[in-house]
């Protein structure tokens, strides 16, 4: 295997518009690195450019420490998995598998070996002689994922290859390529718009938005300590509840925003960490599994406030509801209770240690008052 490093690396079309800008990272040896963003953000041409199958305007690529900017993709030594299976109708699993070892010219007998050996490890074995046709969705992933498995390559990059399976097979699919990637300690580059993929398949996630990358770290830095508005509202679901105001302190510490005041008591003293955003615009970001109903046994420190009940979604395990304070819609996630009524007046509380601050300008999270998640246990 190897490691993979972009330096500065843009693509600017000849419409002028900039498709990455500036990508900047290392992705370690045998590591799962994933590339995640909305559709349009420049996740598949970034992959595209280290694949050598979309030239780059500026920067360098190296593979292996190699600078591979001007080789074929032939030459970089790489395989590719794709959104779209393309797979061989007319020949067999086993045909398909072995298909780009031929064209290379390795031995017959090598050849079967690589095979076998790949058909073995994603389940293959007993549809060799299959044609697609007869396979499910997720079998054909699997002969995909296979046929870049038997090339043995230093990368491998996968460009949203669980898109067309259904939910289930996606889940599925997700475990299946995790297991691949710790048995064959591979250096994998992943790109899909699926947040929850990111998290559970990543060990590093790079997110990015309109060509620029926002962030990059491992999941749960991602989720506990967003750097902006963006990486904090696009990771985790339901998205994180936003709140947008200006801090008060006189004659207690709250939000003052355009539908009401949002109280921000807590026991400790609040200007410890919120002096410095005194009178300050900021954007107040809650998850959804912080925001509770009132409870007889809540903390004095909790702050509280009202919202209206608006849509309650039972999910099994769970419940999420969805709520309005004044023209800001939020949701909270609980555990299955007795409720009340769609469209009454719901009580709420949370932690303010919860809270994550951001500058409401320009979107960048203010790391003087910094709630970690993790703060409120270590009290």
């Amino acid at each position: 295997m190897a490691t993979v490093r972009l330096d500065n690396v843009r693509k600017v079309y000849d419409n002028g518009k900039v498709a990455v800008a500036g990508a900047d990272f290392t992705v370690a040896d045998g590591e799962l690195l994933v590339l995640v963003g909305p559709s349009g953000c420049g996740k598949t041409t970034l992959l595209r450019a280290i694949a050598g199958l979309e030239s780059i305007s500026a920067g360098s690529i190296r593979i292996d420490g190699r600078v591979v900017n001007d080789l074929a993709p032939r030459e970089r030594d790489i395989a590719m998995v794709f959104q779209n299976y393309a797979l061989y109708p007319h020949m067999t699993v086993a045909e398909n598998l072995a298909f780009g070892l031929k064209l290379r010219g390795l031995p017959r007998a090598e050849i079967a070996g690589r095979v076998a050996e790949a058909a073995r490890m994603l389940g293959l074995s007993e549809l060799l002689d299959a044609r697609p046709r007869r396979l499910s969705g997720g079998q054909r992933q699997r002969v995909a994922l296979g046929r870049a498995l038997v090339r043995e390559p230093k990368v491998f990059l996968l460009d949203e290859p669980l898109s067309n399976l259904d939910a289930k097979l996606r889940a599925a699919m997700r475990v299946e390529i995790a297991r691949l990637h710790q048995r064959l300690a591979a250096t994998m580059i992943y790109v899909t718009h699926d947040q929850v993929e990111a998290m559970t398949l990543g060990q590093r996630i790079v997110v990015l938005n309109d060509g620029e990358i926002q962030q990059i770290d491992t999941p749960m830095r991602l989720y506990d300590e967003p750097a902006n508005l963006f990486v904090a509202g696009f990771l985790g679901s339901p998205a994180m509840n936003f709140f947008r105001g200006r801090l008060r302190a006189e004659p207690a510490w709250r939000l003052e925003t355009d539908c009401g005041s949002l109280p921000l008591d807590d026991a400790a003293d609040p200007s410890v960490r919120l002096g410095t955003c005194r009178d300050r615009e900021v954007v107040l970001g809650l998850r959804p599994e912080h925001l509770q109903l009132v409870a007889g046994d809540a903390p004095a420190s909790f702050a509280k406030f009202d919202a209206t009940l608006e849509v309650v979604e039972p999910v099994g395990n769970e419940i999420f509801l969805n709520l309005r304070f004044g023209n800001v819609p939020m949701v909270a996630r609980i555990a299955p209770r007795a409720l009340p009524a769609s469209g009454t007046h719901a009580r709420l509380q949370f932690d303010p240690w919860r809270l994550h601050v951001f500058d409401a300008g320009s979107g960048e999270r203010i790391e003087g008052v910094r709630f970690h998640p993790r703060a409120a246990t270590a009290r």
